[in-house]
């Protein structure tokens, strides 16, 4: 099979495509042929060696999350399996491949109806996003601050606050996202790339009641600052390249809190799962920004982290 190998840290271009064995499922384990791949911010965290979820050891194929049909299943797992369509996520490698080894116990069935790159773009974000509204115990009424509000998970975010009734402040870098967040439901949209954006933010809304902090930070302080009395930040991204450091006295001195969301297992299985039921629906719409071929998977990357992307970024993969 075609693979991208990872054989040493470092930009890009240390991604390379070539041939790789076709995987034999063990016990309860299955083969899926990929479809599509999910790529996250993570992840290109994880190609550069950076501390993570995963830790790389090259050489190996990265990749944490595919969908597409099971092939094969090994010892155990049901072989009613074969033919079914799947979305499952990996432990950090595997998934940049024609053909991906996955534990039978993670796979998660895509509902009739979904698209299976819909369902992959929801696998990583929507289980994101549903962890952190959650997380964050919103009332009806609140306004809750969204950061990067044009990306994968943030896009979901204005769309879920929306239906539970909160009013929302997408905050994003540049006119196309910020634009994006509106179509998607934001009642307000700020550039924060632009010197005075909090202000912006007090004079449409005043004071915030959440704040979804995907970027830490200046950022990331600049909303925390922005939070009323009883407000919450919920930090879950660094795109910053740090967290937004906000210390918990001197939070909890001005009645704000932070949360940070912990979930078993069990529970963000659950999560993923409702974000693929909410999009069968019709009330879920994963926006996909943008896709390569297997071999530009240095190109996913590249566009990724010089924030060239809006929505979620896909691979998609000829099958074997």
């Amino acid at each position: 099979m075609r693979a991208v190998w990872l054989k040493e840290f470092g930009g890009p271009e240390v991604l390379v495509e070539g041939d790789a064995p076709d995987p034999v499922p063990g016990p309860g384990q299955v083969v899926v042929d990929v479809a599509h791949a999910n790529i996250t911010f993570v992840e290109t965290q994880y190609r550069r060696g950076l501390p993570g979820p995963f830790k790389a050891r090259p050489p190996v194929i990265p990749g944490n999350g595919v969908g597409g049909t099971v092939s094969e299943v090994g010892e155990g797992a049901d072989p009613a399996l074969v033919g079914t369509r799947v979305v499952s996520g990996l432990r950090g490698e595997g998934g940049y491949a024609q053909k991906a080894l996955v534990d039978a116990a993670t796979l998660i069935p895509v509902p009739g109806g979904l698209a299976l790159d819909d369902a992959v773009a929801l696998l990583a974000d929507g289980r994101t996003a549903m962890m952190m509204l959650e997380a964050a115990a919103p009332e009806p009424g609140e306004t809750v601050l969204i950061e990067a509000a044009a990306g994968g998970v943030g896009t979901l975010l204005v769309q879920l606050s929306k239906a539970a009734g909160l009013t929302v402040v997408a905050a994003a870098g540049g006119e196309r996202k910020t634009a994006l967040a509106i179509e998607l439901g934001a009642d307000v949209a700020v550039d924060y790339t632009l010197p005075d954006w909090t202000a912006r933010v007090r004079d449409a809304v005043g004071r915030v009641d959440i704040v979804m902090d995907a970027v830490g930070g200046d950022i990331g302080r600049a909303a925390f600052d922005l939070l009323g009395e009883g407000g919450r930040t919920v930090p879950f991204g660094l795109a910053s390249g740090e967290w937004a450091g906000i210390d918990p006295e001197a939070a909890a001195a001005r009645g704000a809190t932070i949360v940070q969301p912990a979930f078993p297992p069990e529970r963000l299985r659950g999560f993923a799962v409702r974000a693929l039921e909410e999009a069968a629906a019709g009330r879920l719409r994963p926006v996909i920004g943008q896709r390569f071929p297997l071999g530009r998977a240095a190109d996913a990357h590249h566009a990724i982290e010089t924030r060239a992307t809006v929505g979620k970024t896909l691979l998609d993969v000829a099958p074997a």
